[in-house]
């Protein structure tokens, strides 16, 4: 994720079958070292995946996106897909740490020299986890301009009040960008200003002023509730301009749709894989069950499906990599991968039949796991409706 200029539409190229072969080779090595076993023991335990994140941190994956100059690859959004795509695939789950990848967008773009030597360094070389996005909240869920949280500017910090929810790895993470209202929604002329953005130091602020609370749920995503009583922020830990917060992170947005999309065709493609290799196996009224057209139809219609979401992740990334606005293309990324996904996960569990429903196969766990992406980062109705509106330029609905 480089920062760079905008080039020509014209010049954005696309690269057709598999890209970065090296890393996915790569992500493929490790991934054997952490079989389905690994991962249902996290499942029974609601633990982080420590080892894996570890493993991934030791190769470089985890620092890709972050220019040479700080210690990391320097490597495109394109790049991080691929390694994404390529953890789901193999039947990992890279939720424990893809937002290290997406939230780095705000900070390469809008953060200050000074934030940037100060941090990435530590990021790329593994000593400090970015992991937690601070947005989301309980009474305002997706109308992200309403939230509640404030952060009023005291001297030389800023004072923050409110709280979130669904805010993932907070409990092993080393620093959270938080969005926050420092301008009252009242006091400002479009609803979109008055947001702004900051790095928080979790470890020195727990105790003083957060809290943060687990909040089990259907996966294990190791998600949380974060609570923000006078926490006192430094106000050098602002990113940006005070009130420009919704637009910085909207380059963390795309680039979590779109890397979220990969994450998509990877489950897909693992359900498609398993499905294929069972349908072909299992032997029922003396011939593979896979013979059956009712069988073979779910999971080929999946497979298209699939690499029709491909396309269109491709086309996101490497609109993003070149600088060129991505919003519909990021959105129907991810609206169509999810959905695939789904597909193909409901075509994986009703060929396995009963044995779908057994956990050593792991079916269920990943038909559990890809459903979460039709709902979060953002749901499939609101993406509709942004192509309704921005794409199609029909009436805003809500």
């Amino acid at each position: 994720m480089n920062v760079m200029q905008s080039v020509p539409e014209e010049a954005v190229s696309l690269t057709l079958g598999e890209s970065y072969r090296e890393i996915r080779d790569l992500v493929r090595r490790i991934c054997k070292d952490f079989p389905g076993s690994y991962w249902r023991k996290l499942d029974d335990q609601q633990a982080y995946p420590t080892e894996f994140v570890a493993a991934l941190t030791k190769a470089g994956l985890l620092s890709a996106l972050i220019p040479e100059e700080y210690g990391g690859l320097g490597l495109p959004l394109s790049a991080a897909a691929a390694t994404l795509e390529e953890v789901h695939a193999c039947g990992c789950n890279a939720g424990a740490c893809h937002a290290q990848m997406y939230i780095m967008g705000t900070m390469l773009r809008h953060g200050s020299a000074e934030q940037k030597q100060r941090y990435l360094p530590g990021i790329a070389a593994g000593d400090l986890r970015l992991q937690a996005f601070g947005v989301t909240e309980p009474t305002t869920g997706t109308d992200t301009t309403r939230l509640k949280t404030r952060a009023e500017r005291a001297g030389d910090s800023y004072i923050v009040n409110g709280q979130k929810v669904w805010t993932s790895r907070a409990l092993h993470s080393d620093l959270m960008l938080l969005l926050a209202r420092t301008t009252p929604l009242d006091a400002v002329t479009r609803k979109s200003e008055g947001l702004s953005v900051f790095v928080v130091d979790i470890k020195s602020s727990l105790g003083h002023g957060l809290e943060i609370k687990p909040l089990p749920a259907m996966i294990n995503h190791n998600t949380t509730e974060v609570f923000f009583d006078s926490l006192r922020v430094p106000a050098e830990n602002l990113i940006g301009q005070e009130g420009q917060g919704f637009r910085y992170i909207l380059d963390s947005m795309n680039a979590e749709r779109i890397l979220i999309a990969a994450e998509s065709v990877g489950d897909g493609r693992w359900f498609i894989a398993k499905a294929s290799q069972y349908a072909s196996e299992r032997i029922v009224f003396d011939q593979p069950i896979g013979r059956n057209q009712g069988v073979q139809f779910p999971i080929a219609r999946s497979y298209a499906e699939i690499e029709a979401a491909a396309l269109m992740v491709g086309k996101a990334a490497a609109l993003f990599d070149a600088g060129r606005p991505c919003g519909p293309e990021a959105n129907m990324g991810k609206l169509l991968g999810s959905e695939a996904a789904w597909h193909a996960g409901e075509a994986a569990l009703q060929t396995h039949g009963g044995f779908g429903f057994a956990r050593e196969y792991d079916i269920e766990r990943k038909w559990r796991e890809t459903r979460l992406f039709q709902v979060a980062p953002i749901s499939t109705n609101l993406v509709l409706a942004y192509i309704a509106e921005h794409v199609l330029g029909m009436p805003r609905s809500y």
